[in-house]
């Protein structure tokens, strides 16, 4: 494994995308976002995001709403 700067790892680019999605991104996080070589690792992060991100909306329903109306 190369060990290069620019190479974003997968979990660091995964708390990235989770900060930016709350809006708490800091400025410096976001300049080595922008200036990262390879934009694929972001785009996967944010799916594996969005999945988790539907995934707890739904267990949150699941739990609050009764089952008699499901």
């Amino acid at each position: 494994m190369k060990d290069n700067k620019n190479n974003i790892q997968f979990f660091t680019a995964l708390l990235s995308v989770m900060a930016a999605a709350f809006g708490v991104q800091k400025r410096k996080n976001m300049q080595r976002d922008l200036q990262a070589p390879n934009p694929v690792v972001y785009v996967v992060a944010a799916l594996v995001f969005v999945l988790l991100f539907i995934g707890a909306i739904t267990a949150v329903v699941i739990m609050v709403v009764p089952e008699h109306l499901t």
